[in-house]
């Protein structure tokens, strides 16, 4: 098949601008991912190797950021160039329309679309794989960084939470729970401190955690014929640990044992993780449901009753006019006690709930998001391709404005949506895709006005519009 000249001069002026500013965003995206996640490198002796291997993991998940966004900018400013030279009023003279101008760019950005998916399909996933494993195997050389504030954290031999961390290389700690594991897998000592420090000048191959101001808790041992174990419980002002870190300190870069978050799957994989998790998810809430059913003791009223008619209730107090006041006060703290509990357990109930339906969004997003990041490849050249030929604005100026506008507006709402979405605000589906529906009608609204060339907004016809009714009405009021 043989191009032409036009086309060959068209593809020639857009890929310049496209290959150009895409290896540019992606300089000053990578060096943006150094600066996020430079604590995570910083005072560990790596090589270069190492942080050249994160950023070679990390590079592909930043290809859906960077290639809608260079499309964009790219379509504006090459039809904006065409337009602000008078090459597309050439192109039209000689029957050239601006479809037709679009077509070989078209066919380009299709190609662009289809590599975004795979990449968003098959080579994030792994690139998510490494990149998780690189981190979690880096926080483990550096155990002030593998304390996470409000969870438990396991370190040596022992399940830490810490309430905060602050100070300098977040070294001082607030409201410490310790947890020594045991052999038989059961929390037989427990400490807890209002304030800790992280000491790792004194040992040389471990790491000291001085507490202060704390109870350490101890459960005794008994014979197996008793139900209950005694604890012991001491005071203590200061109180020093030595944490054994010879396993962070032989820690292999290459090892990979974290396979499990829904980033790491593809759309097969997300979508038997969607079922499976909605499954679970419906057979939790029919458990639950029964389990509050049976707990009501509704089930137990007229267990052998046989007719279908419904009883009269007379109210509480005629049930309780039976019974002495000691009995009555008896019966209402237990019915209150009871009521207590059971909105206690709605309340846990609820929010675990809230949880499992939180999983489920986020593995819809992630699914709908590989099918949005490519979509947005074309949909946005649509969008610029006419805005360009309008604008009629070349170089670096104007048009990178218009651009940077557009596609941060684009951005900002899809994680908007997208937050929504995954409380359940709003629909999973329209919280990846509604940003995109949106923009795909401001794109066909200003290619159909490019042609006919129009510009997006009449600003003379709307101030008319807005004029006449005032005009009209003054008149009336001279008139009357």
């Amino acid at each position: 098949m043989k191009i032409s000249l036009i086309d060959r001069y068209i593809l020639k002026s857009y890929l310049t601008v496209l290959v150009s500013f895409f290896f540019i965003l992606m300089f000053i995206f990578i060096i943006q991912t150094v600066w996020v996640f430079i604590d995570e490198f910083a005072g560990k002796g790596l090589d270069l190797s190492v942080l050249l291997r994160f950023l070679l993991y990390y590079s592909p998940k930043l290809i859906p950021l960077v290639l809608p966004l260079t499309i964009l900018l790219a379509s504006i400013m090459t039809f904006g160039n065409f337009a602000e030279r008078y090459e597309f009023a050439a192109m039209k003279s000689a029957g050239i329309s601006l479809m037709r101008a679009m077509r070989p760019l078209i066919i380009v950005n299709s190609i662009a679309c289809l590599a975004t998916f795979y990449v968003s399909n098959t080579v994030i996933p792994l690139a998510e794989f490494k990149t998780y494993n690189l981190r979690k195997n880096l926080s483990k050389m550096r155990p002030a960084l593998a304390i996470t504030e409000g969870m438990f954290n396991d370190i040596g031999e022992s399940n830490i939470k810490v309430g905060r961390k602050y100070g300098e290389n977040d070294k001082l700690l607030e409201d410490v729970i310790i947890h020594e594991k045991s052999k038989d897998k059961v929390n037989h000592i427990v400490i807890k401190a209002d304030k800790g420090e992280l000491k790792n000048d004194e040992l040389r191959e471990g790491l000291q955690l001085v507490l202060y101001d704390g109870y350490r808790y101890e459960e005794v041992k008994q014979q197996k014929n008793k139900k209950k174990n005694p604890h012991n419980r001491i005071a203590f002002q200061q109180y020093t640990m030595n944490i054994d870190l010879r396993s962070f300190n032989n820690i292999d870069l290459n090892e990979t044992n974290y396979n499990n978050t829904y980033k790491m799957q593809n759309i097969s994989e997300l979508s038997k993780s969607i079922d499976s998790l909605s499954d679970k998810f419906i057979s939790e809430i029919e458990g639950f449901a029964n389990t509050v059913y049976l707990r009501t003791g509704i089930k137990s009223v007229d267990r052998n009753k046989n007719t279908l008619e419904p009883s009269s209730f007379e109210g509480s107090n005629t049930f309780l006019d039976s019974f002495e006041t000691s009995e009555k006060k008896r019966i209402i703290e237990a019915a209150k006690r009871n009521i207590n509990m059971q909105l206690s357990s709605l309340n846990n109930q609820k929010n675990l709930f809230f949880i499992r339906e939180k999983i489920i969004n986020l593995h819809r997003l992630w699914r709908d998001d590989k099918f949005v990041n490519a979509y947005a490849a074309i949909m946005l050249f649509f969008v610029g391709a006419p805005l360009g030929a309008i604008i009629r604005k070349g170089g670096f100026g104007f048009p990178i404005v218009v651009a940077l506008i557009i596609f941060l507006s684009y951005h900002f709402a899809g994680t908007l949506f997208k937050n929504s979405a995954e409380d359940g605000s709003l629909n999973p589906f329209l919280g990846a895709w509604l940003i995109s529906i949106v923009l795909t009608f401001v794109g066909l609204v200003a290619t159909i006005r490019a042609s006919r060339d129009k510009s997006v907004f009449d600003s003379e016809r709307l101030k008319l519009n807005i004029k006449m009714p005032f005009e009209l009405l003054m008149k009336r009021i001279k008139n009357g």
